[in-house]
């Protein structure tokens, strides 16, 4: 992807996770907002999007590895990451048997006493394998410490989990009982 895609690609990360209100955008109760709506308010907001085009969006999720967005008719959402003040409905589903997180050695002591949150985002963010959760933790420290999460049985003692995209699930507060080091 070239890099005013990948810029364009962040703002509206930026805008559907985090400060829908800094671009006039008001997210539905599961993080919809009319495309049209979105195109608009990047217009407004920045010379740099003054010609961008639902084809510059739909290119953007086409080229996209971690799928990111999703289109429906013509409505966009992010699939995950949100931070906004108001909760992102999902709908609760059954994991896999096994997730994984992959985290820094410090938070890997917490981890241990205190178990999965959300920290500043709404939901814990698992992966469906240790590549994935490497990578994502990679991102924060050159010694990931990967944690396997036993999600099935933690779904059967009630914590909820969502399916974000192929490759991440969204889950609630894990306990640590259910997540091994």
């Amino acid at each position: 992807m070239d890099e005013k895609l990948v810029r364009l690609s962040k703002t509206i990360a930026h805008a559907l996770r985090h400060k829908p209100e800094d671009y006039g955008l008001q997210l539905d109760a599961e993080g919809w907002v009319p495309i049209d709506t979105l195109l608009d308010a990047l217009r407004r907001r920045s010379n740099a999007w003054r010609q961008i085009s639902i084809a510059d969006i739909e290119q953007i999720i086409a080229a996209s590895e971690k799928q990111r967005f999703e289109i429906d008719g013509n409505k966009i959402r992010a699939f995950y990451g949100h931070s906004t003040s108001e909760k992102i409905e999902k709908q609760s589903t059954m994991p896999p048997m096994f997730l994984y997180h992959g985290t820094t050695r410090h938070a890997a002591d917490a981890i241990r006493r205190e178990g999965l949150r959300s920290m500043k985002r709404q939901y814990v963010h698992l992966s469906t394998d240790e590549k994935t959760a490497h990578l994502v933790a990679l991102r924060r420290t050159s010694q990931p410490v990967i944690l396997r999460i036993a999600a099935l049985e933690a779904h059967k003692q009630g914590i909820r989990f969502y399916l974000g995209n192929e490759d991440i699930w969204l889950a609630d507060p894990i306990p640590p009982a259910f997540i091994g080091f």
